[in-house]
């Protein structure tokens, strides 16, 4: 017989229903009630052991997952010795899925699964059985432990934790080297058959890749594959169980493998020669033009560093390897001149900078080109003979003379003539100028050390055919020095001298400085412009000097201030020399010298006069000056002064009081009455406008009788105010801010007849109404008189 029979006749087998009474060291308690056993035997005392007689004896039962079957599946029986087959005896079931998933005949002890069993699920299960007296309910067996075991069969397939792998490897790898392992699980019995054995074999990527069958290792199968020239394979590996014989259940899986980059490509020019302009005008630095090299690699693999080896152009540029591009930027090392030269050859190489030796033998590693760089002539600016100028002058010289010359050429062939000029933001207070044909810079102002010792200019120069082309050149002037200031004190010294001071006494120290700078330094001489009596001056020799007393005792009674003067004169040639006069005061000092009071009107206070008797004194000084200001101002308000403060001031006086009245339609405004009034004309109030040199007396006018007209009443006015010689030479106007509502006559202000130009027609007035017949008869006076005729 074959094994697959055998296998087959197993699972036959195992399918049929049986209970099973195999005993495996199953451990059970006693009866309560001895038992006979058919067996005696004597123990090594001679006497004789009985044993006693099990009740059930199991402890496994096995069954067979995936059960497919439409009856329940039968697992095994329970039977205890004490059951006479009378049905007095309850079998009861309890543990693992008794009740629900196993169970139990309460009189017969057959056990039964009520559905299908999944091993992969749970592989065994545990219960409990036991045997009850059924009208006593007491166990006639003590509680037995037993075990259900679930047979596997192969139902579950090979499976991989991934469904698509990622992996590489590097490309010209040598036959068998690893790329990656992949691991399938299967969920069934690995103990129980072959259904947990997997076998893996390749379905996709041969001739290419291989896999071990046992460990799932995919290795390389082909010698030199080139990433050149393909990156990406894709391997399918597929898992069999039952040791990948016939029936088994398989799963596959994708895995996509990459070939790495290696250094297995040298770097290639793709031209042999390559050509460049550039300008003769470009600056140092300047990037000329790029180069570079193909490399069919990638990363640092394909990294190039590229140099120039050869040419004669080896010191004029420079090639930088530009890290991003991979290219090589050609820069210009030295200045270029189209006059000089116009043709450079370069030879560039590019070489690999990361190199594996395991491949040296595909080399060399690195390329060569010729690179051909062509100078094109631009017109270019002028250039001066230096790149900058320094010339010194003494501060002394004649306007007009040349300090120095400055000169530049055009480097082109042509050779135009060159035109200089000051930058004059260079020199604001234009103390140079410059001669435009040949570059002599000369002064145009005096020029003085000690406002500017340096000057810093700057000299442009232009062709005469193309002034926008310009060049500048730095010229610095030192202003030499030249000894033409005086030494002066060196500070404002205020001295004195005491009462008591004795001959020969010192009461001040004095220095000098110089605005000069001579060579050999500061030297200063101090003496007295005359002999003086009372003071001398003794030189220290160290541009210092001592003034010191003659006499004994000074009196600040007699003299209070003594004039010094003092000659300082200088080292250098000419000789500068100046006299500065020191006043010296005398003063009071007490025993040790300090000064306690210089002046002279000290001497005439009352030697016991207290601080609170000096504070009083102030205080009434200070009243007395109050009383003066305030009677000289109520004077001056006594006095009257005229508005007008010359003849020639003769003005008009508009004073407003922002009430214009309200018209004829206004009746509140101003009573008529008020005219007519006797009381008001008697009522004459001086006017408030000015002020009145004299008091004039009112006069009496005589009252106007009640029927008196309006008009006369306003003549009389005027008239009074005519002849009133208080009142001013100039007309006052009062007015009124309020017109009054719905006027026809609108207004009636003369000012503005001044603009209108000839003779106006006042016929309109006429139709006013009687109220201005009067107007109308003195602006209308031709037309009136022929009326009235």
């Amino acid at each position: 017989m074959t094994v697959q029979q055998v296998l087959l006749l197993l699972l036959l087998w195992m399918w049929l229903p049986h209970p099973c009474h195999t005993e495996m060291l199953f451990r059970r308690t006693p009866d309560l009630r001895p038992k006979s056993f058919g067996g005696r035997a004597l123990g090594n005392d001679g006497k004789a052991i009985h044993r006693q007689k099990r009740g059930w004896m199991w402890n496994q039962f096995f069954l067979l997952e995936e059960y497919t079957g439409s009856d329940y599946q039968y697992v095994g029986k329970l039977h205890s010795d004490q059951d006479k087959g009378d049905g007095s005896l309850k079998y009861i079931l309890s543990g693992d899925g008794a009740g629900t998933l196993f169970i139990i005949d309460e009189k017969t002890g057959d056990i039964h699964a009520t559905r299908r069993i999944d091993r992969e699920e749970k592989a065994f299960y545990t219960l409990r059985a036991q045997a009850i007296n059924r009208r006593t309910l007491r166990p006639v067996e003590p509680e037995s432990e037993f075990v259900i075991k679930i047979h596997d069969i192969n139902d579950n397939e090979p499976t991989f934790p991934e469904e698509i792998y990622t992996a590489s490897v590097p490309e010209m790898s040598v036959v068998g080297t690893s790329v990656v392992q992949v691991t399938a699980t299967d969920a069934d019995d690995p103990s129980y058959g072959n259904s947990a054995r997997i076998i893996y074999s390749i379905l996709q990527g041969q001739p290419y890749f291989s896999v071990e069958p046992e460990t799932g290792i995919i290795r390389t199968a082909l010698p030199n594959m080139n990433r050149e020239n393909r990156e990406q394979y894709q391997v399918v590996i597929q898992a069999k169980d039952m040791g990948g014989q016939m029936g088994g259940l398989s799963g596959t899986t994708t895995v996509n493998i990459t070939l790495t980059d290696v250094n297995d490509n040298p770097p290639r020019f793709p031209q042999s020669t390559i050509h460049l302009r550039i300008p003769e005008s470009s600056p140092v630095g300047t990037a000329i033009g790029s180069v570079k090299a193909t490399d069919a690699d990638t990363g640092k693999n394909a990294e190039v560093e590229y140099r120039i080896i050869d040419g004669d152009g080896t010191d004029m540029f420079d090639i930088v390897t530009q890290k991003d591009t991979q290219e090589g930027i050609i820069t210009v090392r030295k200045p270029l001149d189209y006059e000089t030269r116009r043709l450079y050859t370069l030879k560039v190489e590019a070489e690999n900078t990361h190199v594996d030796p395991r491949f040296y033998y595909l080399g060399p590693f690195k390329d060569t080109t010729i690179v051909k760089i062509s100078v094109e002539d631009v017109d270019e600016p002028p250039v001066f003979s230096r790149s900058s100028y320094l010339f010194e002058v003494h501060e002394d010289i004649e306007l007009g003379t040349i300090i120095g010359t400055v000169m530049a050429r055009d480097p082109d062939s042509a050779s135009s003539p060159i035109r200089f000029s000051l930058d004059r933001h260079t020199d604001l207070d234009r103390i140079f100028n410059i001669h435009s044909g040949n570059g002599s810079i000369y002064t145009s102002k005096p020029l003085d050390r000690e406002i500017s010792q340096w000057h810093n200019l700057s000299v442009i120069a232009a062709e005469i055919n193309n002034p926008k082309d310009t060049t500048r050149v730095p010229v610095y002037v030192r202003i030499l020095d030249v000894n033409d200031n005086a030494p002066q004190f060196a500070v404002f010294y205020d001295t004195f001298v005491c009462e008591n001071a004795r001959a020969g006494q010192l009461i001040q120290t004095i220095s000098a400085v110089d605005k000069d700078d001579p060579l050999g330094g500061q030297k200063f001489f101090f003496s007295l412009a005359a002999v003086n009596p009372n003071f001398t001056v003794q030189d220290n020799e160290d541009n210092t000097a001592r003034i010191l007393t003659r006499r004994n005792g000074f009196s600040r009674h007699e003299i209070s201030t003594y004039l010094l003067p003092v000659v300082i004169s200088d080292n250098d040639y000419p000789i500068q020399s100046s006299t500065g006069t020191l006043t010296i005061r005398v003063c009071a000092c007490d025993s040790r010298g300090n000064m306690q009071s210089c002046s002279a009107e000290a001497l005439l206070l009352p030697a016991g006069l207290s601080t609170g008797a000096l504070v009083a004194i102030l205080l009434c000084i200070i009243i007395l000056l109050v009383i003066v200001v305030l009677f000289a101002a109520l004077k001056r308000q006594r006095k009257k002064e005229p508005l007008i403060l010359s003849k020639e001031d003769i003005r008009d006086n508009i004073v407003s009081y922002n009430d214009e009245g309200g018209g004829e339609e206004d009746t509140q405004a101003f009573d008529i009455g008020t005219l007519r009034n006797p009381a008001a004309i008697e009522d004459k109030k001086l006017r408030r406008d000015i002020i009145p040199e004299t008091l004039f007396v009112p006069r009496r006018t005589p009252s106007a009788p009640d029927n008196t007209d309006v008009r006369d009443f306003i003549n009389q006015r005027l008239k009074e105010h005519d002849t009133d010689p208080s009142a001013p030479p100039y007309d006052s106007l009062a007015t009124y801010a309020y017109e009054g509502n719905d006027s026809i006559a609108e207004s009636l202000s003369s000012l503005e007849s001044g603009t209108t130009e000839g003779d106006q027609n006042y016929d309109y007035l006429r139709e006013w109404g009687p109220r201005f017949n009067k107007l109308a008869e003195m602006y209308g006076g031709g037309e009136s008189d022929k009326d009235t005729s």
